[in-house]
């Protein structure tokens, strides 16, 4: 029997990919490859009362409940129990990314204590899924499963290498927003990889 935790995790890059769409064609003028994911839920935007319900919080619980799935799979392993773990924090953190809103236009000069807590949750959840991806490279080694080394691996590659273009980024104000949907979607869809995984596991009896 499929466990269904493991599809909250399949659903999340398109859960997000949606959210996207969705809150961007309400915030007229929104440029998805140089602002923010975060400038939907500012305080002054169009969306801010919306993006925290269509994205911070459903993938916040979504993410959680699969990061208890993977836990509850792989018990008998610590490196998994962490990465899952690891997931389960991300999730957290969403939820408080999500409740505590950006200030203003997002700015980082002078911030209140709000944005400073969004920023600190922002940073956890960046950290989390890629050392979560990360561990699964041996995780998977050890285990005898080159595809989700390999997918492991990648994902955290671009998730890596996506953190000093978000720097140079926001130092010149142009492609700030690409970068970091890069780096987000690459962990995501690294869950998305390994949920699948976990499904034909189920159906074949594996593990």
């Amino acid at each position: 029997m499929r466990n269904p935790l493991y599809l909250a995790g399949l659903i999340t890059p398109l859960w997000l990919a949606i959210a996207l769409i969705v809150a961007g064609s309400l915030y007229p003028g929104y440029s998805h490859v140089n602002q923010a994911m975060g400038l939907l839920g500012a305080i002054d935007a169009p969306t801010h009362a919306l993006w925290p319900w269509l994205a911070h919080f459903p993938l916040g619980v979504l993410l959680i409940a699969f990061g208890i799935g993977l836990y509850m799979r792989h018990a008998h392993l610590r490196l998994a129990r962490l990465s899952a773990s690891l997931v389960i924090v991300h999730g957290l953190a969403s939820l408080a990314a999500g409740y505590f809103s950006c200030d203003n236009g997002c700015s980082l000069e002078y911030p209140s204590m709000q944005q400073n807590l969004h920023t600190i949750a922002s940073v956890i959840m960046s950290a989390s899924l890629l050392l979560a991806s990360a561990l699964w490279i041996f995780v998977a080694r050890r285990e005898g499963r080159k595809g989700l080394v390999w997918l492991s691996l990648v994902c955290s590659l671009f998730a890596l290498g996506c953190l000093p273009w978000m720097a140079a980024a926001m130092d010149v104000g142009r492609g700030f927003g690409l970068f970091q949907r890069v780096n987000y979607f690459a962990s995501l869809l690294w869950i998305a990889g390994l949920a699948w995984a976990l499904f034909k596991d189920d159906r074949s009896g594996q593990l």
